[in-house]
């Protein structure tokens, strides 16, 4: 057998053995961004590596890129936003991606609002969980239609100003005349959602469950989770003990609960169910479901 045989085997091997991505949507770990305010500036980084282990200095650069534009603030970017435009940017092939907003401060959020801008109360902006971009060379209207089909999260056709919004919460679409920001649709916790740090584990011990649109305090959340039926044990360390409720009362940058139950993540996709604890203030449902979670590597049949 040739060298170049055998070095082209070992490397499919390779590829056999290598894990599953940690997020159903992801791209090859690189990621080329040029940005819409910051003249000149782009992002050219390598965030993961073909173990599948993130570059923390390389997260670095990408906080810095997706800086609020207006007052320089930075924030986490989740690696979950970061993966869906690496899944953009592979799979439709755009000439060029570009940040039209990244990361904004809650400040400059208020800002906008307060200008009359169409920006929303609870805008996953300010948690580094949305990005809106224009992909060069892929017509919007198509595109917006093939991410709506594959329910990647939340993505707004902005098509008079040549972007789309691309977001990590539940699968949602719109238009700019149908995003419903002018009626503050997430006022008194209306569009209270939860998201995992990842969407596959080997085991979901130590997985951190976070709370996202929070607009109304406080919130209460059971100790126990389900798993398709099965308790999961959650602790919060940022919340107050009441009774069997944990209680998030005072705001933060952060709302997190993690797993404390030892329990094999499922070979089928499944949600987390959490339950809030009365009384639940404004509009908070009484089940917030997760995203789903799987087993990162299922056994060989």
């Amino acid at each position: 057998m040739s060298a170049g045989w055998l070095m082209a085997l070992l490397a499919v091997a390779a590829a056999a053995a290598a894990e599953p991505p940690r997020f159903y949507f992801s791209g090859d770990g690189t990621l080329a961004l040029d940005h819409a305010h910051f003249a000149g500036e782009t992002l050219r980084v390598r965030y993961r590596d073909a173990d599948g282990r993130y570059d923390h200095p390389a997260l670095a650069r990408v906080e810095h890129f997706f800086r609020s534009r207006e007052d320089g603030a930075q924030g986490p970017v989740s690696l979950r936003l970061l993966e869906l435009l690496d899944y953009v940017e592979d799979r439709y092939h755009p000439t060029r991606l570009t940040l039209v907003s990244g990361y904004r401060s809650p400040e400059f959020n208020r800002t906008l609002r307060g200008k009359g801008r169409q920006v929303a109360q609870a805008s996953l902006h300010t948690e580094g969980m949305a990005a809106d971009v224009h992909p060069a060379g892929v017509k919007l209207r198509p595109l917006w239609n093939q991410l709506r089909a594959a329910q990647v999260g939340g993505v707004g056709l902005y098509q008079g100003e040549g972007f789309l919004h691309l977001d990590t919460g539940r699968a949602r679409f719109w238009e700019a005349a149908t995003s419903g920001v002018a009626q503050n649709a997430a006022r008194e916790n209306a569009r209270l959602f939860a998201r995992t740090d990842f969407d596959r584990y080997d085991s979901l011990a130590g997985a951190v469950l976070s709370l996202h649109s929070v607009t109304a305090l406080p919130i209460g959340v059971r100790r126990t989770a389900r798993l398709d039926g099965d308790p999961v044990a959650l602790t919060a360390p940022g919340a107050r003990a009441e009774g069997e409720c944990w209680v998030f009362a005072e705001p933060a940058a952060r709302y997190e609960l993690v797993v404390e139950t030892a329990i094999t993540a499922p070979g089928a996709r499944t949600p987390l169910v959490l339950e809030t604890c009365a009384p639940r203030t404004g509009a908070t449902p009484r089940h917030i479901t997760t995203n789903a979670v799987q087993r990162l590597a299922l056994p060989s049949p």
